[in-house]
């Protein structure tokens, strides 16, 4: 439940108090800037993106629903990073090539087809030879198209969530987390993405991903626990 004072400030901002909106901004300015820090060493300055991030918080207020019961800031946080994430995708500094999209869009048609004719979600071989893309191909395609609430998906061998394994201090603040885990894992080589996608987004086992890549399960291990440490890094620099 959201507390009572807020939300008669947001049901006021609804109905176009602009006194309560600068409240609501004046109030939440530390979740907003939560969120700014993560996209803070893209070139842009952080006040345009502290202003954008303000921009996304407005909309969220004026779109939530207060007799839903969900958290506000559960409902705000993927709003503000979301018009940061358009600005800086518009502007040309974060973009999915367009054989990257037309290899996705396949993809996702025949996974479509075959979750038909087959009643289960296809494997990998099944899609490549569908596709005619190598697993590699369909890996990295799935990645630059995944939404960050697939990033939730557990892996095949632990059942831990990517999130859990990187941890956050608050509910709050791991809504923040999984937000900022997408772009940290552009940031990723090639290699250690695909990883990192098929272990915790497919939820392959080590031994499975390894045969994909080409490299041994050792090898995989080692990747993996590199890739971890570095999305750790990513996620707690200022």
């Amino acid at each position: 439940m959201i507390p009572a004072g807020t939300r008669t400030l947001i049901q006021a901002a609804q109905a176009g108090d602009q006194e309560a909106c600068q409240r609501l901004v004046e109030e939440n300015t530390g979740l907003i800037w939560s969120v700014v820090k993560r996209y803070t060493r893209r070139g842009v300055d952080s006040e345009d993106l502290y202003q954008l991030g303000c921009l996304g918080f407005l909309k969220a207020v004026q779109g939530f629903d207060t007799g839903f019961g969900t958290q506000f800031s559960t409902y705000a946080v993927p709003k503000i990073a979301g018009e940061i994430r358009r600005f800086l995708r518009d502007d040309g500094m974060v973009k999915v090539g367009r054989g990257m999209k037309e290899q996705a869009l396949a993809i996702y048609r025949a996974r479509t087809r075959l979750m038909e004719e087959l009643g289960r979600e296809p494997a990998l071989s099944e899609l490549a030879q569908a596709t005619g893309l190598t697993p590699e191909d369909i890996a990295a395609a799935d990645l630059a198209s995944a939404s960050v609430a697939s990033l939730q998906a557990e892996s095949g061998e632990t059942g831990l969530q990517l999130e859990g394994v990187l941890g956050s201090e608050s509910p709050e603040e791991g809504l923040v987390e999984r937000v900022a885990l997408r772009t940290a894992i552009d940031h990723l080589p090639e290699r250690e993405r695909k990883l990192i996608l098929l272990r915790y987004y497919k939820g392959l086992t080590q031994d499975k991903t390894a045969k994909i890549l080409g490299i041994s399960q050792v090898q995989v291990s080692r990747l993996e626990k590199k890739a971890i440490q570095f999305l750790r890094w990513e996620l707690t620099a200022e």
